[in-house]
């Protein structure tokens, strides 16, 4: 769930956090680097970033939690550590964390079937449906593809949770079960459910009253409305049309589990603190115990390996795995438990080396993963002794060559279009209702002599269609802040009618939760 040019790159590229440097000797101190402010201020005017906050503890204590920046681009109001940021992606610890309570009172087993607690639960594979475990649900292997079914909550729907986790069962899966790593969203939701069924409380309530109220995070919030609401809550941006402004997130309250937190760092360092303590909040008091700690950070599936550029060759793990809510990889030879977060106009990172009793949590309010990991590995190269690595110019250089090959890949879609081509059928014969196994209904419509196409339950999804070639044509989505055109390609029937009609997103840097490609829509003859 994060967009940005493109952002899925870049974290792709934090996929291969780790490395190789061995016999690393770590900094015999507590206390933070000494141009820490310097620097961040110095990341944030780079890569355009309005507000940042930041915590680091270490051995137990909190060592830094402060903001740098403004909450809006357009005000003068500052970030400070009680400022509240959506952490998207980063709730998903926190709902893996109270599986594991749940686990710990012996109302759930991790290697369970899912339908021991949840009965009606399919997946489009019967053999999956009866074997998927609540294990499965957190790891990224069910065989669903990239994001798949993020249509159902991203931009915002008006499907409610259990109607997304209703149409699960008609995905039809990309790879074989437990077989492909694939991180998708739609699970942590059916753990949601999960948690709801075994438990009597909704996710909402269950970890606000089970986790924050334990933890003190009074600040933070599982109902992403009053996150919104706050008179202290960073406001999202992004770069549209290139030029950073201030643009309106998703409200995605049906995707709680998977990314719906928003949190301070005052409130992020007591998470942090916690977890690396395995669970324990004060003497006598435990959210978790240090087995469930241990079940939390094995890696169950791993991830692949791939080769960075040679300026960021540090960053190559020798391991590299997802576990419950956590990645878990190497850098300069210590074990790193991490997680990103993305959602429209915020992107965040926390990252905990155990062996060091050190926790650091990033969150900003721009879409920039460059920001975030100069300043996570700037502070963790302080801790482990290593100044190697000039990661705001190396981090910039990377920006720059990825940003010029999402131009050339751009610049190549629209030199092999047959602009001459034009279409089989006139504008009138494409419009009509069509339908989609799994999302549901998709009108395209004839308006004021062009097609306009809506999808029925996200109303953001609303765009002009324009004719690219042959029986192709481009939706564009009439709010530009999406930055996620689409191709739509018709397919004939030998009468000429219309047999389906399928999606691509038209620029590489297009989220991958905008997942069009999984969409299959065929006329819907009910109107006729």
């Amino acid at each position: 769930m994060q967009p940005s040019a493109s952002l899925l790159t870049c974290l792709l590229l934090i996929g291969l956090c780790a490395l190789p440097v061995l016999g690393q000797q770590t900094a015999e101190t507590d206390a933070p680097p000494e141009d820490l402010d310097a620097y961040v201020e110095q990341v944030r005017r780079h890569f355009e970033v309005p507000g940042i906050a930041l915590a680091i503890v270490k051995d137990g204590e909190v060592v830094v939690a402060k903001g740098y920046g403004a909450r809006d681009i357009n005000k003068p109001s500052a970030i400070d550590a009680r400022t509240l940021f959506a952490i998207a992606s980063n709730t998903k610890a926190f709902t893996a964390t109270a599986l594991g309570m749940l686990v710990e009172e012996q109302k759930l087993e991790w290697d369970a079937p899912v339908i021991r607690y949840l009965p009606g639960f399919q997946l489009s594979d019967p053999y999956v449906t009866r074997e998927i475990t609540v294990r499965d649900l957190l790891v990224h292997r069910s065989g669903l593809g990239l994001g798949q079914g993020d249509l159902l909550i991203w931009p915002t729907s008006t499907y409610d949770r259990a109607e997304i986790v209703h149409r699960l069962r008609y995905l039809p899966l990309k790879t074989s079960f437990r077989s492909t790593y694939a991180y998708d969203n739609v699970l942590y939701l059916v753990a949601g459910q999960l948690i709801e069924a075994v438990s009597g409380q909704p996710w909402e309530t269950f970890v606000m009253s089970r986790i924050f109220d334990t933890l003190g995070m009074n600040e933070s919030t599982t109902w992403m409305a009053d996150g919104l609401a706050s008179e202290n809550v960073a406001q999202p941006h992004a770069p549209v049309d290139g030029e950073v402004r201030r643009i309106e997130t998703f409200l995605l309250q049906n995707a709680g589990p998977a990314g719906g937190i928003f949190a301070s760092v005052h409130d992020m360092a007591k998470w942090l603190t916690v977890q690396l303590d395995s669970g324990r909040v004060a003497p006598g008091t435990r959210i978790i115990s240090p087995s469930t700690t241990q079940e939390l950070w094995a890696p169950v599936t791993p991830l692949p390996i791939g080769n960075p550029p040679p300026e960021l060759a540090v960053l190559k793990p020798q391991f590299n795995g997802y576990a419950l809510g956590f990645g878990v990889r190497d850098y300069r030879g210590h074990k790193v438990i991490t997680h990103t977060g993305g959602l429209p106009g915020y992107v965040s990172q926390v990252m905990m080396i155990p062996a060091l009793k050190l926790g650091v949590v990033v969150l900003t309010n721009q879409e920039s993963g460059m920001a975030f990991m100069a300043i996570t590995y700037h502070i963790l190269d302080h801790y482990l002794g290593a100044s190697d690595t000039d990661w705001l110019s190396v981090l910039k250089a990377y920006l720059e060559r990825n940003q010029a090959q999402v131009t050339t890949a751009e610049q190549e879609i629209e030199a092999n279009r047959d602009s001459t081509s034009g279409p089989s059928l006139p504008p009138s014969a494409y419009a009509g209702l069509y339908t989609d196994a799994w999302y549901g209904d998709i009108t395209i419509t004839e308006e004021h002599e062009r097609l306009v196409m809506r999808f029925s339950h996200t109303p953001l999804l609303l765009g002009d269609m324009a004719h690219w070639q042959h029986d192709t044509f481009i939706v564009r989505w009439r709010d530009r802040t999406l930055r996620a055109d689409a191709f739509v390609t018709f397919s004939l029937n030998p009468d000429g009618s219309i047999d389906q009609a399928k999606m691509q997103p038209v620029s590489p840097a297009t989220d991958f939760s905008y997942d069009f490609q999984d969409l299959l829509l065929k006329p819907d003859r009910r109107e006729k």
